[in-house]
């Protein structure tokens, strides 16, 4: 069966010779089955004259089908910022440490791309969070994200003080370095650090997570992905933070000022090849399960 990516592209850090050498033998991959791969112009001098085809990454999701990550899920959180409000799909290759959001091995992506290619592969919709900033006297600035909108402290040495309100009503005041508020997804990022729990990405939550609270009694929770959050730095307290989507800048905040999240009806879509379970990636991950022998009892 013909598949339906007529063009593909390549996202990543060609300075990194782990990934170089992936992006390489993927651009020969898809040379032998007739397809010029998408590559941004930082990183196509590593690749021979004719094998592909120079694109600014922002074009990435107008020109291409499908977007190969190659990297950590920090790079596949770049690409799903590219393609947020598109119907391209994502495929990760794995090249960083963890690599929750890309499963796939480099020792298998020949094989795992021909049976994605073959039409073989499981379609997985992410939902994304939407982050408004709003500063006294400035126009309000806003962003999506994938894994999580966070509340850092900027001043160090000293706690902030943050007060979180969920659908209109006061919730708690949050004394530490900071608030993680997570996705599903993001569950396993920076919310998992901060002793919040892992939820399944197909559940319709979120997490809030305090970053090392001054209090103990002060511990993550799960809300509905429906809420509309609101975080304030408490006006007592002369402070200010930093709010980033997906480890991007969005802007500071300080007393006065105020982020809005919410959901966002932007969704990416990740492609799994056949056999992919994601309690086996966390077992992988996390090391669990494994006994004297160092292997789990299903491998």
């Amino acid at each position: 069966m013909p598949h339906p990516f007529k063009s593909i592209a390549l996202i990543g850090n060609a300075r990194d010779e782990r990934v170089a050498e992936c992006m390489l033998s993927l651009a020969r991959h898809l040379g032998g089955r007739g397809l010029r791969p998408l590559i941004d112009h930082r990183q196509a001098t590593i690749f021979d004259s004719g094998t592909v085809l120079e694109c600014p990454e922002h074009s990435f999701a107008e020109r291409c089908d499908l977007i190969i990550s190659i990297g950590g899920d920090g790079t596949l959180l770049y690409a799903a910022s590219l393609v947020a409000r598109t119907a391209v799909p994502l495929l990760g290759i794995n090249r960083g440490r963890l690599g929750f959001l890309t499963d796939v091995g480099p020792a298998s992506m020949l094989e795992d791309l021909d049976s994605v290619l073959g039409g073989e592969y499981t379609q997985d919709r992410r939902s994304l969070i939407a982050a408004r900033l709003q500063c006294e006297g400035a126009p309000s600035v806003q962003s999506l994200a994938l894994n999580d909108v966070v509340i850092n402290k900027r001043e160090t040495g000293r706690m902030m003080e943050l007060e979180t309100s969920i659908n209109g009503r006061f919730v708690n005041s949050h004394g530490g370095d900071g608030l993680v508020i997570a996705t599903a997804t993001g569950s396993t990022a920076y919310a998992l650090s901060c002793g919040g729990p892992i939820v399944e990405p197909d559940l319709d939550v979120w997490v809030l997570a305090p970053i090392s609270p001054h209090t103990l009694s002060d511990r993550p929770i799960v809300v509905r992905a429906s809420s509309k959050i609101l975080v304030r730095i408490a006006d007592r307290h002369e402070s200010h933070a930093q709010v980033t989507c997906d480890g991007t800048a969005l802007g500071d905040m300080g007393t006065g000022d105020s982020l809005h999240v919410e959901r966002s009806d932007a969704q990416i879509t990740l492609l799994h090849p056949p056999g992919y379970d994601y309690y086996r990636l966390l077992r992988s991950k996390l090391h669990w399960g494994r006994g004297a022998g160092g292997a789990t009892p299903d491998e």
